[in-house]
């Protein structure tokens, strides 16, 4: 019975903090979100690596490098039979058309992979993603990818994590700004598990919803998403990371000019990745799309992806055919980093997996741009490293640690998100060794890359992000001031003294409804209200036995300088509606007042322009 009763006394203790500590709240639901993404994650991972094992190994008898802490399917490679790999590719971009076209037609334009889904959820839908979306896209994505299509699980895990976050938001009757919150813990915690990055995972996941900004208010759920979702996966699959490569450090300050010029090279090749991904998607697909159809287009998708990654070169590995095109890459980045790849064939890749994931994404299929996207940096890093160690081995002793580089600094650039993936890469590598070059490369591409973004639903910053509309309407309040609206003049000031009949002459001679209070010493008292004195205008025998003391309320204030911000906390704190605006330079010296129906008028103004701009935007 003692036991029952101190259970009892704990569930009431963590409901009362949960409903009154907000730390404490965001610290219970990450670990929720984080959970169930952890579980979708490992789900998603194994169906990922099977369908693969089966389809790419097994029917196709092609065996691409698995970089070691992800190999979990192992066996001889059937016979080779490239043509399994455009009947699958085209079956799934058929497959994809039809489900996204009869289920899920909202997401047809829902932007470049999973990732921008959930930020175009984010910004622009309330934080909402739809069960049946998440379910679908992440189910097309696994097809996508075992089938041999050119993209990364990273932007699927992302959606089905956020849509989780989304979804629990719901349940628990959560507020939109809450929802959103929730939406990008769920987003982090399928990052920090897929990557078993965790910290990397839920910094990428806050900051790349913006160009120049983060959401630092989900910085908590974020992290407890993470670290959850991430320990539950790594039970199932172990802690080790994905590459199994030395440890890297820098040593030589006369190297950061070759990680600098990894930078612009970097740049230049995010460049070409970009603009390869919408010339494809809005110059081809697209208008395949309108003469054929979305099923039709995306059938067409996966067969192109299919003949695209059976006729590129292969390359031969003790005896076995493997192609360097399919499904995310990550083996191939080992390879790299391992020093085992040429820079011709560098180049090959860079320029193939670039055309391969601009045709798989473009077309529409499911899939996501980020494993790519570190594929075509880190090969692009390589090139710099296998360079530099050629010309300069001296200087540049560690080429393979240009790879890892080059994935963090590309993306920083495409996707103007530097501290995420940077994270990434010293948890990938299990040390600070590369700090340096890190930050120095990421911050060059971020610099170049500024004009341009991966994610087509990407915002410059909160006040850019119809999400934050009210935030936007307070900057701009902050902007005004309590000078340019206040009504200077005499202003009706009342002695603490007064007797109600005098106060009635008075109120009966001004327009002016809220009278300052002053004491006799000529100090500021407290305001009294129309309001207050209604009640007892007509009792004619309390007429001179109340005195003003006796009505007032509290003082309140604003000074010619405080912003039009300021000034409305004090309306809605006090229910005034009208305050007296004080000299700079003395609390006492009432120069004028500012009514409530301004400041209000100015607040109404401000939103109808944020909205119009954000029209206009759209």
């Amino acid at each position: 019975m003692t036991m029952l009763t101190s259970l009892i006394n704990y569930w009431k203790d963590f409901v009362k903090a949960y409903q009154t500590v907000t730390s404490f709240k965001w610290l219970v639901l990450g670990v929720l979100v984080g959970a169930m993404s952890g579980l979708v994650a490992v789900g998603f991972f194994w169906l990922v690596e099977f369908g693969k094992f089966i389809i790419q190994h097994n029917l196709a008898g092609l065996v691409s490098p698995e970089p070691a802490g992800e190999g979990i399917f192992h066996g001889p490679a059937g016979h080779f039979r490239p043509w399994v790999i455009p009947v699958f590719t085209t079956g799934t971009g058929l497959f994809t058309g039809w489900m996204v076209s009869r289920f899920i037609p909202e997401t047809i334009d829902g932007g470049t992979d999973g990732t921008d889904a959930t930020i175009n959820a984010f910004h622009n839908q309330g934080g909402i993603i739809k069960p049946r979306v998440a379910i679908i896209r992440g189910f097309c994505s696994v097809l996508t990818i075992v089938s041999g299509g050119s993209a990364g699980r990273e932007g699927p895990i992302t959606q089905m994590g956020a849509a989780i976050g989304s979804w629990l938001a719901k349940i628990f009757n959560l507020s939109a700004k809450e929802r959103r919150l929730l939406l990008l813990a769920g987003a982090a915690g399928g990052l920090g598990a897929i990557f078993r990055a965790p910290l990397g995972g839920a910094l990428t996941a806050i900051e790349v919803i913006y160009r120049e900004d983060f959401e630092a208010e989900a910085i908590l759920p974020a992290v407890m998403s993470s670290v959850v979702s991430y320990s539950i996966f790594t039970f199932f699959y172990g802690t080790e990371p994905i590459f199994g490569i030395p440890r890297f450090t820098f040593h030589d300050p006369r190297e950061l000019i070759f990680y600098a010029l990894l930078a612009f090279v970097c740049a230049a090749s995010g460049w070409m990745y970009i603009k390869t991904f919408y010339l494809i998607k809005y110059h081809i697909f697209f208008p395949l799309r309108e003469k054929l159809g979305l099923i039709w287009s995306m059938g067409i998708g996966g067969l192109s992806m299919g003949i695209i990654g059976i006729i590129y070169p292969y390359t031969a590995m003790e005896g076995v055919v493997t192609g360097g095109l399919f499904s995310g890459g990550y083996g191939w980045l080992e390879l790299a980093m391992l020093g085992q790849i040429p820079a011709l064939g560098m180049c090959y890749i860079i320029a193939g997996k670039t055309l391969a994931t601009s045709v798989t994404i473009g077309s529409g299929m499911s899939g996501g741009m980020f494993a790519p996207a570190l594929f075509v940096g880190g090969m692009s890093g390589g090139l710099v490293g296998k360079l530099g160690n050629t010309f300069f081995p001296e200087i540049v002793t560690q080429p393979g640690a240009y790879v890892l580089v080059g994935m963090a600094s590309f993306f920083a650039g495409v996707a103007n998100a530097p501290i995420g993936p940077l994270i990434m890469v010293t948890e990938l590598t299990q040390g600070y060794g590369l700090l340096a070059p890190l930050m120095l490369a990421s911050a060059i591409c971020l610099v170049l890359g500024r004009n341009s973004s991966l994610y087509e639903h990407q915002v410059e910053n909160k006040f850019s992000s119809p999400a934050h509309t009210e935030d936007a309407t307070i900057n701009i309040l902050e902007q005004m001031h309590v000078t340019d609206f206040y009504n200077p003049g005499n202003v009706v000031v009342l002695e603490e003294s007064t007797t109600l009949k005098a106060l009635t002459d008075i109120i009966a001679n001004t327009d002016q409804l809220y009278f300052p209070v002053k004491q006799a010493d000529d100090r500021y008292a407290g305001m009294v209200s129309i309001n207050n004195v209604r009640p007892w205008m007509f009792e004619e025998g309390l007429h001179d036995l109340v005195v003003v003391r006796d009505l007032m309320s509290r003082p309140v204030y604003v000074r010619p300088d405080y912003d039009l911000y300021q000034a409305l906390l004090r309306f809605v704190n006090t229910d005034y509606g009208q305050i007296p605006v004080v000299s700079q330079t003395d609390t006492n010296d009432i120069i004028g007042l500012i009514n409530r129906s301004d400041v209000f008028q100015a607040y109404a103004e401000a939103i109808a322009e944020v909205k119009r701009e954000t029209d206009e935007l759209e």
